[in-house]
């Protein structure tokens, strides 16, 4: 319940909150700016590197400009100079060193100690000793992990024959020292391109640096692995070949790379040099002579001419970027205040509704906006042969005063239509014929489809709109240029293809927006007062009292609705479906019982009243679930307002007692109608109930019970918030009376005609004389005859 209610409030707080209307007023304002933007300079004749300058140029005031290009410049300079870091790991030929001696020691003392126990066993003849090739193998694999590096069979055999000798252990660290020392990079190819600088070598450690420039007298890996047996042909002159060939394999593959480029350390340095550059600034002084007339322009006058242009441009775009929007602001507050504001309408949905029409603001300022530019390009250049002019009149501004006119009212639409010419105007540089065009074509878009019901309305607007352009262009361009360099055909097809364009475009965005914003225009009224849809038909087969009871309220809501100038077709749809809940329990309406049963006879009051009272919420759901559309939705909410279930409350006021019940509690949840459509509702509803009680509804009878039952609903304040006067009041009476006259009026008696034996009927015409009484029709009539159908009707 909580959050049905925080999610009500939060829907409230979009619906009618005052800040929206400020955030969508200053938000519009903005975009129009930034649409605005690009035309509030007209761009001038720039001059480029080698032009002859046609004038003299001097400078209006003191400024300074950077060079940025040269800037630039002196920042890749900067990092082009950067030496190269290189990471030098000294420890790496120690530790290394260090871990073969180590290694070799353990394998040693483990061979020892092997040849030990193995003496041990041998003198105890009941534990068999292990074999020396499966103590070596496990020895084997125990030593290359820890080494790290593979060891071939044959070289571990001659190793245990020199039994780990630490001479050889000696020999690879040594061998391994002094090639690491020298220093091993992984890739020296990439190191020589530094040849010309050299690069800082820095200690991993100490973080010590030094340049080196010999760069050539470092190793590559794989020539550090060539460089083995070089380095150690002295040291192993006098050694077994194959022992040297097991040191110079163990020192090749123990040599790993110890210097290793550090690219992030080298990128940061060249960004602190690179942010070291200072900005080249030239200080331009009051009056200075920035271009002479016949020189040719060179880099620097280019680089002052253009900032000047720039300074100068910001400095105007500025002051007009305010003054636009000062006057936007201006144009639509007061349009507001004057034209929307207090229309009843409009403030039904004020918030949804200024947000439609913002953006529907937009969206044809973005089409001004993109025929823009080509009218500059055409004004420009004249090689096209087509008149700017011409472009101007193709573009489709009406379409959003139509839109607007078909979603909200034509009252709204034609300030719409003042605010679109007035920005559209601001676009195009301000012309007065610009905002005269698009005002009046607007204008009369919306008068001519402000009573579309059909889909062809469109395309007629569209043609008469064509024509008007068509009349107004012509006026127009005799009003800017005589007849001189007259082009009426052209002007003709392109102002006659904006009409048509306007009205394909409402076609399009029109069901758009009415469905994104949940509008129902007349076009979707007229679909859904089709007596066919699924809704009313399952309402005509499960609950046909009510059917009958909707169809002749929607006939009364139409009639009175075009006497007191509400819309007669959304009164006729609202009328349709008000009571589509029932289909949910329609044997609890006394419309639809049958055989004089009436199910409340045995239901509490309280119980009896749940009932009629979910017919309301159930017809909602139905609705929602149909999308029958929110203006529907809404009245059948409405339709019963806060009205007494006075039926129920009297039967409840005997069973308990007066003081035991509330009206309150009788009472349907409202609220009450806010339109004319849906208080027309509720009277119709109301007095077409109560007429079916009538015993003898004579005109008079009819008239006394019309009249009363709109003063009681007048007097119960149901209708306080619908905005029906009493004049209005007075011509839904009168037609009330009129048509429930006519559904109600006596017939006359129409006797069954008496035939002759020879079968020729007598003369008993029902036009002589008019019925004293009823036709009886009881079962013994029904019995006389053979011919005659029995029963016909009542199974």
């Amino acid at each position: 319940m909580n959050i049905e209610k925080k999610n009500k409030a939060i829907k409230n707080f979009f619906a009618s909150s005052k800040s929206i209307r400020w955030f969508i007023l200053i938000g519009f304002t903005i975009i129009f700016t930034i649409i605005l933007y690009p035309t509030l300079i007209i761009t001038k004749h720039s001059y480029k590197l080698g032009d002859v300058a046609e004038r003299d140029i001097k400078a209006p005031k003191y400024f300074l400009i950077e060079d940025e290009e040269a800037e630039e410049e002196n920042r890749k300079k900067a990092a082009e100079e950067v030496l190269t870091v290189y990471d030098n790991n000294a420890s790496l030929s120690v530790k290394l060193s260090r871990n073969v001696k180590q290694v070799f020691a353990e394998m040693a003392d483990i061979f020892e100690a092997y040849k030990e126990n193995q003496g041990n066993a041998s003198s105890n003849k009941e534990i068999k000793p292990l074999s020396l090739n499966e103590k070596l193998r496990q020895l084997k694999e125990s030593f290359e992990e820890a080494i790290g590096i593979t060891v071939s069979d044959d070289a571990y055999k001659i190793l245990i024959e020199e039994k780990f000798s630490n001479n050889i252990a000696d020999l690879i660290s040594r061998i391994l020292t002094e090639i690491i020392n020298n220093g091993v990079v992984i890739n020296k190819d990439i190191l020589l391109k530094e040849s010309d600088k050299g690069i800082i070598l820095r200690d991993v450690e100490t973080k010590t640096e030094k340049v080196v420039y010999d760069l050539k007298s470092l190793y590559g890996l794989d020539q550090a692995k060539t460089m083995v047996r070089i380095v150690g042909q002295p040291m192993l002159k006098d050694m077994n070949y194959n022992l040297v060939n097991i040191i110079v394999d163990f020192v090749q593959k123990l040599i790993q790379p110890n210097i290793t480029q550090n690219t992030n350390e080298t990128e940061e340095r060249k960004k602190r040099a690179a942010a070291e550059i200072k900005p080249v600034i030239y200080k331009i002084k009051t009056g200075e002579m920035l271009l002479r007339e016949g020189e040719i322009i060179t880099k620097v006058q280019l680089l002052k001419l253009k900032n000047l242009q720039t300074q100068t441009k910001k400095e105007r775009i500025l002051a007009i970027s305010i003054g636009a929007a000062m006057i936007i602001l201006c144009l639509l507050i007061l349009t507001y205040i004057l034209h929307i504001k207090h229309n009843s309408r409009f403030a039904r949905n004020h918030n949804k509704n200024l947000m439609v029409m913002a953006c529907m603001l937009i969206i044809i300022l973005l089409f001004a906006r993109l025929f823009a530019p080509l009218s500059e390009v055409l004004n420009q250049n004249s090689s096209f042969g087509i008149s700017p002019s011409s472009i101007i009149f193709s573009i489709p501004i009406a379409s959003g005063a139509m839109t607007i006119c078909l979603l909200l009212c034509f009252n709204i639409a034609i300030p719409f239509a003042m605010v679109a010419a007035a920005c559209t105007t601001l676009i195009f540089q301000n012309r007065f014929e610009i905002f005269i065009y698009f005002l009046l074509n607007s204008a009369m878009a919306a008068y001519w489809i402000q009573n579309c019901t059909e889909r062809k309305v469109f395309i007629k607007t569209g043609l008469k709109l064509g024509l008007l352009n068509a009349v107004l262009s012509t006026a127009i361009s005799f009003y800017i240029s005589g007849f001189v360099d007259f082009k009426i055909l052209e002007v003709w097809a392109f102002a006659f293809m904006g009409g048509i364009v306007a009205g394909i475009v409402t076609t399009g965005i029109a069901p758009l927006i009415e469905i994104a914003f949940g509008y129902t225009t007349d076009i979707t009224l007229l679909e859904l007062a089709n007596l066919e849809r699924p809704i009313l038909r399952r309402l005509m087969i499960e609950a046909p009292g009510t059917y009958h009871h909707s169809v002749i309220v929607g006939n009364m809501v139409e009639a009175a609705a075009a006497e007191i100038g509400a819309n007669p077709l959304l009164a006729k749809t609202c009328g349709y479906y008000h009571d589509i809940g029932k289909i949910k329990k329609p044997l609890y309406f006394i419309e639809n019982q049958k055989n004089g049963r009436n199910k409340h006879d045995k239901l509490a009051p309280s119980m009896s009243k749940h009932i009629l009272v979910a017919h309301v919420k159930e017809g909602v759901e139905m609705a929602k679930q149909n999308k029958l559309g929110q203006v529907i939705i809404d009245t059948i909410r409405q339709h019963h307002g806060t009205n007494l279930i006075a039926y129920f409350y009297e039967k409840a006021k005997k069973q308990k007692g007066e003081d035991a019940v509330k009206g309150d509690d009788f009472r349907y949840p409202g609220p009450k109608p806010q339109t004319k459509e849906a208080g027309l509702v509720m009277l119709a509803d109301v007095v077409e109930a109560a007429s079916r009680t009538l015993d003898n509804p004579t005109p008079s009878r009819i008239q006394g019970l019309v009249q009363n039952l709109i003063n009681k609903v007048f007097s119960d304040g149901q209708i306080n918030n619908c905005e029906l006067t009493l004049k209005d009041l007075h011509k839904i009476a009168k037609t009330f009376n009129r048509i429930l006259s006519g559904i109600h009026h006596h017939r006359i008696d129409y006797p069954e005609k008496s035939y002759s034996k020879n079968g020729k009927v007598k003369d008993e015409s029902p036009d002589r004389q008019q019925a004293k009484r009823t036709q009886n029709f009881s079962g013994n009539d029904a019995e006389k005859g053979s011919g005659h159908l029995k029963r016909l009707g009542l199974s």
